[in-house]
């Protein structure tokens, strides 16, 4: 026997640890593989194996591979009602030996999957399901649920950054990165799955919606808008042939509605008119820029004025018949390369109409709403994330080096690592930092701040105290010596009796925006690298973009535009832009560090002041262990 499906409990799930490793044992020693314990079994609808405690859907393209039995019983149950096809499912469970890596890279190659959904709790490798998920996303949409988003379980840090590792915002950064559509609900997969399976794919993320109602299609072009898709109003030439066969009354921006009067012919000519390709040179100056996660649309001025997809709604009264518009919306499905998706509601109104849709290629989702998000997520794919998993692969496998280009380790300082050697460390390193002194007694402290010049900041050194400033331990504007030495007593005094190793002074910098970067090792993907407004507001605005690391200068570019506080950086207001390469830079450098030192467990440096001059690190804490 070469493989085994054990369904039965009772196993780690439920405390039995030791026999868990038995069972792991005997199949270790005989050569069988195992899914489970702890699983609903497995489906293949190609040859008809169905060892499984779930209900069995069509064949298709969908595989699902999900550690909840539950969740993905509701999955089959919803493709059997409403015919999606299925290629495998695999419920793994405790994963004793089969896993979701193992999974993904077996179904990249599967030729009778065109789609895959994948609920997950843990994963049991990050970096490994982030370089099997990136290799099937390249070839074929990869869709997420990933339970447990809330805080409870984060573990306690001594960073900034070290906040982040462990928490959901990692496995975001990390599906994003490899190409993964993560979505937030059973319904929101499902939904997703029928489009992928069911649907042409959208080449960009412009949407028309048509409509006979006007409320729920502004329901629709909100959510569209909130989820990336850009509901531009038709060019001024679609506009003339639209009136050209609409009623006078019939609303000709976007969504256009046709209103209760709406007919067979509305839907079919209004749809053909909005799908019909732009004029070729405007259209290339928008592919030709791929959107970005993160990244506005160019203005709808500046490019044309193609859609990329549609969604026809149909509100359907009890006295009209529905189905001469499904007839409609049909016929201009089938006239174009582009989706068409629709919603016709209420159902017991419709049901025929949605029955003529299903028939002829085109899905009806239960609202407007669902049907805009499952395009948003389609685009995302299409548009950006298959890039994302192709530039994965070639950002890891870089050699690291110094930015310069030349290999440079120099030794870590031993633990704990203070402020001022924490400091020459990374100037070791290629990062830029200020000039700065060190002073132990009084009499030190005025000629440090004489030598780095005034005004000056003084901050105390201890290896004690973590949150200088929240311990009274930062002094600015000391403009001569007298202010020096004052500030020297106050820091000494306010360090109380926890080890005082003295005080580091730095010239004070003026008129630079504070940002920070950071390192962290998260418990399932390993060193995560963050960048976001620092100082202060680093708690108070959370405004930080975070990935796995290794970041090359491109992605660490990209991390910063995808900042809510990008506006200030760029330079609003009339201010001048800071200088985004170098902190790009600084960010990519500092991504490699954990790589070459395996004893860092945190790095965080905040502030990082930018300017149009550069980047510059003007605090560092870097934590070993």
């Amino acid at each position: 026997m070469k493989a085994a499906v054990v369904v039965s409990s009772g196993f780690a799930e439920a405390g039995n640890k030791a026999g868990e490793a038995e069972l792991r044992a005997v199949a270790a020693r005989h050569r069988i593989r195992i899914v489970g314990p702890n699983c609903a079994g497995i489906i293949n609808t190609a040859n008809g194996l169905t060892p499984t405690l779930e209900t069995l859907p069509p064949r298709g393209r969908v595989a699902i591979i999900s550690q909840s039995g539950a969740l993905a019983g509701v999955l089959l149950g919803w493709a059997k009602r409403d015919g999606l096809g299925v290629s495998k499912f695999v419920s793994y469970g405790n994963r004793a030996d089969v896993n979701e890596v193992d999974l993904l890279e077996y179904l990249a190659d599967d030729v009778e999957t065109g789609v895959i959904a994948v609920y997950v709790e843990t994963v049991s490798d990050g970096r490994a399901f982030m370089e099997a998920a990136a290799r099937c996303s390249e070839v074929k949409p990869v869709v997420v649920i990933k339970a447990g988003r809330g805080e409870s379980g984060q573990r306690a840090t001594l960073s900034h950054t070290g906040s982040l590792a462990g928490s959901d915002a990692v496995y975001d950064a990390a599906f994003r990165q490899c190409g993964a559509i993560r979505v937030e609900s059973a319904e929101e997969m499902f939904d997703l799955c029928r489009a992928f399976a069911g649907m042409k794919q959208p080449q960009g993320k412009r949407v028309a919606i048509v409509t006979n109602s006007g409320g729920p299609s502004i329901l629709a072009a909100d959510r569209a808008e909130a989820v990336g898709l850009a509901v531009a109003e038709p060019c001024e030439a679609a506009r003339e042939k639209l009136a050209a066969f609409l009623p006078a009354h019939a609303a000709l921006k976007n969504p256009i509605d046709l209103t209760v009067e709406a007919t067979e012919r509305g839907y079919r000519e209004t749809l053909n008119v909005l799908l019909a390709t732009a004029v070729a040179e405007e259209t290339a100056s928008f592919d030709s820029a791929p959107l970005r996660s993160g990244c506005s649309e160019p203005s709808v001025s500046s490019v044309a004025k193609e859609y990329h997809a549609a969604v026809a709604i149909n509100i359907a009264p009890p006295y009209l018949d529905s189905l001469p518009i499904a007839r409609g919306i049909a016929d201009a499905a089938h006239a174009t390369e582009k989706p068409v998706a629709a919603s016709f509601l209420p159902e017991e109104v419709t049901a025929d109409a949605v029955a003529y849709l299903q028939e002829n290629g085109v899905l009806d989702f239960p609202t407007p709403e669902r049907a805009v998000v499952a395009m948003a997520n389609m685009a995302r794919w299409s548009v950006d994330a298959r890039g994302q998993a192709w530039a994965i692969g070639r950002r890891w496998r870089r050699p690291i080096a110094h930015a310069s280009g030349a290999a440079r380790t120099p030794p870590l300082p031993p633990a704990p690592i203070l402020e001022p050697d924490a400091m020459l460390f990374l100037s070791a390193c290629g990062i830029e930092t200020p000039v700065f002194m060190t002073a132990a007694t009084e009499d030190e402290a005025p000629l440090a701040a004489a030598c780095v010049g005034f005004p000056c900041v003084m901050k105390v050194v201890s290896p004690d105290i973590l949150h200088k400033s929240e311990r009274g331990g930062v002094v600015v504007g000391i403009h001569n010596e007298a202010d020096a030495l004052v500030a020297f007593r106050a820091i000494r005094r306010k360090a109380g009796d926890v080890a005082f190793s003295g005080v580091v002074v730095y010239p004070q910098i003026r008129g630079a925006q504070e940002v920070l970067i950071g390192v962290a090792r998260d418990p399932q993907f390993g060193p995560v690298v963050a960048v976001g407004l620092g100082g202060i507001y680093t708690e108070l605005l959370r405004d930080v973009a975070l990935r796995v690391a290794l970041v090359d200068e491109e992605e660490a570019l990209e991390m910063v535009r995808s900042l809510k506080g990008y506006g200030i950086l760029a330079g609003a207001r009339g201010r001048p832009p800071c200088d985004l390469e170098a902190l790009a830079r600084m960010v990519a450098r500092v991504s490699e560090l954990p790589f070459l030192y395996p004893e860092i467990a945190e790095i965080d440096l905040n502030p990082v002041f930018v300017s149009s001059a550069g980047a510059v690190a003007g605090d560092a804490r870097i934590i070993t262990g």
